[in-house]
């Protein structure tokens, strides 16, 4: 594994001990950033199942200001910092060890704010759309956040719900990923009644 492009293009990574994780190939690393970017402008990324890091690493190396990871088990974590200190990426880098939706939680006291969203749980668990919806009810995500979500090719996750619409999905193998995309209609509509205000006082 490595780093496919960017500031830290083709730094190793090293891999997780044991067989516990799945880390996401560079094939499959490289089509989901030919999905979502290729390259950002800035923003805030979160890899809840961090493993590797190597999502988030690459999101890092190819233009996000911060990222934050989270995984529950000490291998990954120790494996995420040293890869972090490989890219020489560690001071745009959050890292934790925590469980998925008590990370959450403690984030949203936070207040931060996502642009991209990494989820990649363990295939058994089946409960991305349940995270996505959480991050929601928590006002985590910015309006046209990004989710990539990898999960078992032969489970399928519903194309839209609340919020969420899938705007991409494509299967390599045992894997699929699915891409949704976070439109916060609240939000639209109180930008455009700011803006209805703006062009009053403008007429007055």
């Amino acid at each position: 594994m490595r780093v496919v492009s960017g500031s830290a293009k083709g730094r190793p990574l090293k891999p997780v001990p044991g067989m516990g994780t799945r880390p996401t190939t560079d094939k499959v690393k490289e089509a989901i950033f030919s999905m979502i970017g290729p390259f950002f402008d800035g923003g805030t990324a979160l890899d809840l199942f961090a493993g590797t890091g190597g999502l988030a690493i690459e999101a890092l190396s190819r233009g996000m200001d911060k990222a934050i990871f989270i995984d529950m088990d000490p291998k990954s974590i120790e494996t995420v910092r040293a890869n972090l200190k490989a890219t020489k990426l560690e001071g745009q880098a959050e890292v934790y060890r925590n469980e998925a939706e008590r990370a959450l939680k403690v984030l949203a006291k936070r207040e931060v704010s996502l642009d991209v969203i990494f989820l990649d749980p363990p295939y058994r668990m089946k409960n991305g759309d349940k995270l996505m919806d959480i991050m929601h009810e928590q006002g985590m995500l910015k309006d046209g956040a990004t989710i990539v979500l990898e999960h078992e090719s032969g489970y399928e996750y519903p194309s839209e719900f609340g919020l969420f619409s899938c705007i991409r999905h494509a299967v390599y193998g045992e894997t699929a990923v699915s891409i949704y995309k976070y439109n916060d209609i609240e939000a639209a509509l109180s930008e455009d009644e700011a803006a209805g205000e703006e062009d009053q006082d403008v007429r007055e």
